[in-house]
């Protein structure tokens, strides 16, 4: 039995969908979008004011402690406000060294991936040692300061 036209019409669209989902630059452009729709509704919700549908550092909720991480969400809200004295009293780290780090890895993908190749980046020991030494030497100093 042959298939309908409506239906080779639905295979040929799920099949060009597909296609288009395996291209290099699909995920960092997908990640974009999701990161700008994330923007849009923190850019409303106010971080800073408790009761908001933001999750807890699930660290900081055991440990009472704050992470590498902790006030990155803050940290953006104030960003996207244009506070940048703020941004850099919630997370000084993440603002001189994590976004920056962030957004090279970031470009580096999305230019390979529009170039139709994939990019997976490679730190090696030593750049996973100085990462994770970075952000452990900031949890202690961020702990101990207080």
């Amino acid at each position: 039995m042959r298939p309908s036209a409506a239906e080779a019409g639905r295979r040929g669209s799920v099949q060009r969908i597909r296609r288009l989902l395996r291209r290099p630059a699909a995920a960092p452009v997908a990640l974009a979008a999701a990161g700008a729709a994330g923007a849009a509704y923190l850019y409303g919700t106010n971080p800073h004011d408790p009761g908001h549908w933001l999750p807890r550092c699930p660290f900081n909720w055991a440990t009472g402690l704050d992470c590498p991480a902790c006030g990155a969400t803050r940290m953006a809200y104030d960003l996207l406000h244009g506070d940048l004295g703020a941004a850099f009293h919630d997370n000084a780290l993440m603002l001189t060294l994590g976004l920056p780090f962030a957004a090279v890895l970031y470009g580096r993908w999305l230019s390979e991936g529009l170039r139709g190749r994939r990019w997976t980046p490679s730190f090696g020991r030593r750049g996973t040692a100085a990462v994770l030494g970075v952000a452990v030497a900031w949890a202690v100093v961020r702990n101990v300061a207080g």
